[in-house]
């Protein structure tokens, strides 16, 4: 641990208060300041941490953790309160906060390091803080400008809550962020709108694929907000872009729900024609989709690899899942991936376990030797 304290954090909600958590399990003196009350004594007594007071030591860091619209504000204020600490923020967009701090903090600007642990959850606030959330995860440096030796504290301060420093530039983050974070969140919340009105039969048909979509469309509206306006360019020209995308695949799509039904005209067991116009729509936009999955990094941020999925038929029963675990365990076969499909209403559930290629036959004897029931791909 080469974080030295006191750690003031500003904003005791998922990200601060997560910080905090991980940062006093290492033994680091962390002070914490929020505007509500009620999130500073929830912070507090979850053990991250002690009220921050006029009394309190000089910090050596102070971390901004509240909304990208107030951030800029809050960092300036705080490098002339402490005009010996580095100060960094984790707001999720980047170039307008780095240049109105550099445009008003002037040569203070110096001890400023923007930064953004690519962490976070669908639920928000203290209550939701884990001290693993930043393990294994990238955490954006934008050091331009800044001291080196500023930045490497917060490099530093990244690498003690087990995250993997990357550093960029302000712009190359905030497009990348919004293609890899800010878009998903809004197509998640577009797609899960549809559901308002959906009626209580057909919601009773929903799998694992349309949980998939929809996870993070439970994610906090006001915070969001913030971060889409903070990053308004970059968001605004991939939605242009996908709005074009499904401009013409809802044309197709049209074009074959308009032709007229020739089933009653068709010999039966012949083929009916289907629009080669949509087909190939359709076609096109999943084999895109095929491609950019594929392009998702792998695990621990490696390569993307292929794997075996094996499926197994869970009860619905206390000490399934950890009796899966384990039968899995003494097989020796490693887990490289894992979910769980279930559906309302129903007394088990499937196990995808993603397993190297060359384990997937074993492993797949092994368990039904356990008495489990494997479910042909």
């Amino acid at each position: 641990m080469s974080t030295r304290g006191p750690v003031l954090i500003i904003g005791t909600g998922l990200l601060g208060t997560s910080l905090a958590l991980a940062l006093r399990a290492a033994g680091v003196e962390v002070q914490l300041s929020d505007t509500s009350p009620t999130s500073l004594a929830l912070a507090r007594d979850m053990g991250a941490g002690v009220p921050h007071d006029e009394d309190s030591p000089e910090p050596q860091i102070v971390v901004v953790a509240i909304p990208p619209d107030v951030t800029a504000d809050v960092v300036v204020a705080q490098l002339a309160a402490h005009p010996h600490a580095v100060v960094t923020d984790v707001a999720s967009v980047k170039e307008r906060v780095v240049a109105e701090v550099r445009a008003r903090a002037g040569a203070e600007a110096r001890r400023y390091v923007g930064s953004h642990p690519m962490a976070g959850r669908e639920r928000s606030g203290a209550a939701a803080a884990d001290s693993d959330l930043f393990a294994g995860r990238p955490w954006v440096v934008v050091g331009q400008d800044s001291d080196p030796e500023a930045e490497l504290v917060i490099r530093n301060l990244a690498v003690d809550v087990g995250a993997t420093p990357v550093r960029m530039g302000a712009v190359e983050h905030d497009a990348a962020v919004a293609a890899v974070s800010h878009m998903p969140q809004l197509i998640a919340s577009l797609v899960a709108a549809r559901l308002e009105a959906l009626g209580e039969s057909a919601l009773a048909l929903s799998g694992q694929g349309l949980r998939d979509v929809t996870r993070i469309a439970a994610s906090d509206p006001r915070l969001w907000s913030a971060i889409i306006v903070g990053n308004a360019g970059p968001v605004a020209d991939l939605l242009r872009q996908i709005s074009a995308d499904l401009g013409a695949l809802i044309e197709c799509i049209e074009a074959a729900a308009c032709e007229p039904d020739s089933s009653e005209h068709t010999a039966p067991g012949a083929a009916h024609t289907i629009a080669p116009g949509a087909v190939g729509a359709v076609t096109d936009v999943m084999a895109r989709g095929n491609t950019g999955r594929a392009r998702i990094p792998g695990k621990h941020g490696g390569a993307p690899r292929r794997y075996a999925e094996v499926q197994v038929l869970v009860p619905d029963a206390a000490g399934e899942l950890g009796r899966l675990f384990s039968d899995i365990g003494a097989a020796g076969v490693n887990i490289e991936d894992f979910s769980l499909e279930h559906s309302a209403g129903q007394s088990a559930g499937i196990a995808l376990i993603s397993v190297l290629p060359a384990a997937a036959q074993g492993l797949e004897e092994a368990l039904d030797a356990k008495g489990w029931r494997v479910v042909a791909g």
